[in-house]
């Protein structure tokens, strides 16, 4: 079968690989139908991502059909139309013994530190397959971006008469608007691309923007009364953001990580962290329960994915068209690959 290889930074290719085994114990075969293209892909593709290792079949945000299971699998049948949870945890460290399995200490993501979905079929652990009755596999592939932004705002846990200030309105921003949006909190996003301050209003219906910039952190002030957010997300990846990030946040505040930088962070620790009683928090991945409220969210119509597909292309057209969607102009929130192999 055909799959798309990211052999080094920058170079895509299509190879020939053997098909899949019968699923074992525990397993299932699915058959790939969607696939998101993450930030994580991105990176992966410029070399810029920490935990990516070459070569490697990318794609973990999936949507797929299951086509056969492996002995003691009941949680899913043949037929049906799942998200991919794509952390494979062990099951047997100590995070995964206190339930953090989002940061399993032998964690593996698919399509980063192991081969992922831009490939017809593969074997994945049943446990982590997520059944929908209605969702398109479209829809299916969203599930996974969407969960970073959940397990975020759980991180921050913003309160009803909180502010929260999410920085970066890329797409793990746009996930984290979503939740923080359905908290009951107030949402101010920031970000240096004024088109997708845009898209956030108009399309998220989040009425308070700000451009980044000299001005920023006077307008957060002029917005927020002087108080500063309650809750700050950083979503951008960015070193400099990430180091300055503590500006924004109110008196006891939170500060949560969920972008991912290779550099170091330099801060002013006693006027900003240690006066403020600020507290900095890390998000990685998601738990499975997130899956599952995520899927009910979509199908209630309470998430609505239809604003954030943008970009579209058949599997055998991404070595062309990849570079082009990293090109701010292209205007990408979300390009979706057709596996149609």
């Amino acid at each position: 079968m055909k799959a798309l290889l990211l052999e080094k930074p920058g170079q895509f290719r299509i190879i020939d690989t053997p098909e899949p085994a019968a699923p074992g114990p525990g397993e299932a075969l699915v058959r790939v139908h969607s696939v998101g293209i993450c930030g994580s892909d991105y990176g992966g593709y410029l070399g810029k991502m920490p935990f990516f290792s070459y070569p490697r079949i990318p794609g973990h945000e999936l949507g797929v059909s299951v086509v056969a299971v492996g002995p003691g699998v009941t949680q899913v049948q043949v037929g049906d139309h799942c998200a991919v949870e794509p952390y494979i945890n062990c099951q047997k460290c100590y995070s995964c013994r206190r339930g953090h399995t989002n940061c399993c200490e032998n964690h593996q993501t698919l399509g980063v530190h192991c081969d992922g979905g831009l490939r017809p079929h593969f074997l994945v652990p049943a446990r982590k397959l997520h059944v929908s009755r209605q969702l398109n596999f479209e829809q299916l592939a969203l599930v996974e971006t969407l969960a970073i932004g959940c397990h975020a705002i759980q991180r921050g846990n913003p309160q009803a008469q909180e502010t929260v200030l999410v920085l970066g309105a890329g797409p793990i921003g746009l996930s984290v608007i979503e939740f923080a949006r359905l908290s009951g909190a107030r949402v101010i996003v920031l970000d240096l691309n004024e088109e997708r301050l845009a898209f956030v209003r108009d399309r998220l219906g989040i009425a308070e923007t700000v451009v980044a910039g000299p001005t920023a952190l006077e307008q957060v002030q002029q917005l927020t009364q002087g108080q500063m957010a309650d809750v700050v997300v950083d979503a951008t990846g960015h070193n400099e953001s990430m180091s300055r990030c503590f500006e924004f946040a109110a008196f006891a505040g939170r500060i949560v990580y969920v972008g991912i930088t290779a550099k170091d962070l330099v801060f002013p620790h006693a006027p900003l962290v240690h006066r403020r009683e600020l507290t900095i928090l890390a998000s990685r991945n998601a738990l499975s329960p997130d899956f599952s409220r995520i899927i009910q969210l979509i199908e209630s119509g309470r998430i609505d994915t239809h604003p954030w597909l943008t970009h579209r292309a058949p599997f055998a057209d991404v070595p062309r068209v990849f570079p082009d969607w990293l090109r701010p102009e292209a205007r990408v929130i979300k390009a979706v690959v057709d596996v149609g192999l």
